[in-house]
């Protein structure tokens, strides 16, 4: 058995604190859409950007799955994130893609 190849991100979520201090993150976000970027950032792990799938399931715990959904419609319309494949309810899942546009540290990572 190969050992398992080690991602160079660090094992937390890491958010820069410009990001943290802009306006689009302070003012336009909304508090789902904050909790939700962090939930898709965690996924990133620096070589499947355009590929992060979150599932509604693994967000059952934080929030309903309608302020999920407003949450993803709302990231998206603000360009925080794109969705790269579009899925269904059954056979195939929404992918997205981290932009970068407000998020200087992801930029580092090589998108």
């Amino acid at each position: 058995m190969r050992p398992r190849k080690r991602s160079k991100l660090p094992p937390f979520v890491a958010l820069a604190r410009e990001m943290l201090k802009s306006k689009e993150w302070q003012e336009d976000l909304t508090a789902s859409e904050k909790v939700l970027y962090i939930h898709i950032k965690n996924k990133y792990v620096g070589t499947n950007n355009g590929e992060i799938c979150l599932h509604y399931s693994e967000l059952r715990r934080i929030m309903a799955p309608a302020t999920a959904s407003k949450a993803f419609k709302g990231l998206e319309t603000k360009g925080w994130i794109e969705k790269t494949k579009i899925g269904g309810m059954f056979r195939y899942v929404n992918h997205y893609k981290l932009t970068g546009k407000h998020d200087a540290a992801l930029l580092n990572y090589s998108l």
